[in-house]
């Protein structure tokens, strides 16, 4: 029998908290910690509503975990080597550390940084380009793409139908044993909409938790944050998600034209979404080709590299100014938005 997961809308009203899942259900206090070993997809208080609903896609536990499988699977690819966690390791908040380009089938590197899967649910297009505006096709990019997985999605069906490890779980999770790319695609959805990261010391702290006391340093560097950085990377999701030219220099060798590539307008040419924040300290290297190693580095480039173009982001005109002091309290600000919780959470490491 398939087991329908809750999914908690939590929403401030003037009655307090309410807690929306099956059945309902009025609460007064936040969800007890969850020891099941069973996905939720809940949305943090204090959060907008995410992108994608489940609408279509009825989260389920075994749906979840045909999802996980799926994810962790190197059939996936056309040699057997890549699977989807080769670019988005769960101890680096499901990016590629340490890889400026990252590499997949044969050794070959492609032109971006994978980023990290989290929070995927809030996102209203995908790659650093937005060329995805739904979840649910999302994964059909990296398995067919020549230098990531190098696959056709009709020999991953074929291949997954084949084995008879993979029928019983189709069967619980959709109701018979067909295995379709359609139902590839819901499955990794569900699995990548409940990577929900919401429980760092930030959140803690916003939330006045224990284990979120944030020392002078940190406080000063959240004040120094929302006056020079927030324009574009907005609380909760440290995100806005649209398109912007951030001063890089071109990388010549990539020929990577960002945004452009899909819209093929000029005024697009080399912006790119603005990633989330959440997790950073986790996931360098930083910017859509990895080319800064640290977090120091990317504040200096918007303090003094950043290069005037004609569709430079006008919050970025002439750069940032900071001093080193306050360069210093803003990094210690960015490392209170690690969640070890979610890195470490048992439910999303391989199977």
């Amino acid at each position: 029998m398939r087991k329908t997961i809750l999914i908690v809308i939590i929403a401030m009203t003037v009655a307090g908290m309410t807690t929306v899942g099956t059945g309902c259900k009025k609460d007064t206090t936040d969800p007890a910690p969850d020891t099941s070993g069973l996905v939720r997809f809940i949305v943090p208080q204090g959060w907008p509503q995410p992108y994608y609903t489940f609408q279509n896609n009825e989260l389920t536990q075994e749906g979840f975990e045909l999802g996980r499988k799926l994810f962790y699977d190197v059939r996936l690819s056309r040699d057997n080597a890549i699977s989807c966690a080769s670019c988005h390791t769960q101890f680096s908040a499901f990016s590629h550390l340490d890889h400026p380009l990252s590499h997949g089938i044969d050794g070959l590197f492609g032109t971006r940084n994978a980023q990290g899967v989290f929070n995927m649910a809030w996102k209203p297009s995908f790659f650093w380009d937005g060329g995805v505006v739904n979840l649910e096709n999302q994964p059909i990019n990296p398995i067919e793409n020549p230098v990531e997985m190098d696959e056709k999605i009709t020999d991953v069906v074929a291949e997954l139908g084949a084995l008879p490890e993979y029928k019983p779980m189709f069967k619980s999770a959709f109701g018979d044993e067909t295995v379709n790319s359609q139902r590839i695609f819901k499955a990794l959805a569900q699995f990548m909409a409940t990577l929900v990261s919401a429980d760092s010391k930030y959140d803690k702290w916003t939330r006045g938790e224990t284990g979120g006391e944030m020392t002078a340093q940190e406080l000063n560097g959240l004040e120094l944050f929302r006056t020079k950085c927030a324009t574009c990377h907005k609380e909760p999701l440290f995100s806005d998600y649209t398109f912007r030219n951030n001063g890089l220099t071109p990388d010549g060798s990539l020929n990577d034209t960002g945004r452009a590539h899909i819209t093929n307008m000029p005024g697009d040419r080399y912006k790119f979404m603005v990633p989330s924040l959440r997790n950073v300290d986790l996931t360098r290297p930083y910017m859509h080709d990895g080319r800064f190693n640290t977090l120091d580095a990317v504040l200096e480039h918007y303090r003094t590299g950043v290069v005037p173009t004609d569709n430079i982001d006008d919050v970025l005109k002439g750069g940032i100014a900071m001093t080193d002091e306050e360069k210093a309290d803003i990094i210690a600000f960015l490392k209170t938005l690690t969640d070890q919780t979610f890195i470490k959470d048992k439910r999303f490491a391989e199977p």
